[in-house]
């Protein structure tokens, strides 16, 4: 069996998950989420523990076994603490702001960017340089992060940019340390 996959999930008090139909729903303080499982994998709650069943030994089901173990988890997760990744903005006139719901970015273009969130997710520019992105949806939050990244991701030679908080940027030499090795 699959050393993550047989682990059973502890549910934390506060939290409720229910299993009808393929159709696991997980409640908590900070919200809601439902998914449908893998129709060849079971899950079924039992004295405050989940646990996660396959029906046969096939690879692909293998794998399927510690995927759903791990999705159900991020999902109990992110009902109690939730998630959040932090974005950073490097660049001379590069900056964030709110503009009611939306985030306007100024990333050197000719015009601004104006990024409307998703539903469950919230958004917020506590200062010019720096973005923060939460919600309860693990994947959600990383997809949102992902796409505001990608408006200009981070440059080699002087690492002007969107970035992750803790984002290591590999730099190029420029032109000039070409020539000076001459």
């Amino acid at each position: 069996m699959s050393r993550i996959g047989r682990k059973p999930i502890e549910i934390p008090k506060g939290v409720t998950v229910t299993v009808k139909n393929g159709l696991i729903s997980v409640k908590g303080p900070k919200g809601e989420l439902s998914e449908h499982v893998h129709p060849e994998i079971g899950a079924e709650v039992k004295d405050q523990h989940v646990l996660i069943t396959r029906s046969s030994d096939v690879g692909k089901y293998r794998a399927l076994h510690g995927l759903w173990r791990a999705l159900i988890q991020n999902m109990i997760t992110g009902v109690t603490a939730g998630y959040s990744k932090k974005l950073e903005i490097v660049g001379v006139g590069y900056r964030a702001e709110m503009k009611g719901t939306r985030l306007s970015l100024l990333l050197g273009y000719s015009h601004p960017i104006l990024f409307a969130a998703p539903d469950g997710i919230k958004i917020e520019a506590p200062t010019q340089t720096s973005i923060m992105i939460s919600g309860v949806h693990k994947q959600l939050v990383g997809l949102v992060a992902a796409k505001i990244r990608s408006l200009r991701p981070p440059e080699p030679y002087k690492g002007k940019g969107v970035k992750y908080e803790g984002e290591y940027i590999r730099r190029k030499a420029g032109k000039a340390a070409a020539t000076a090795a001459k």
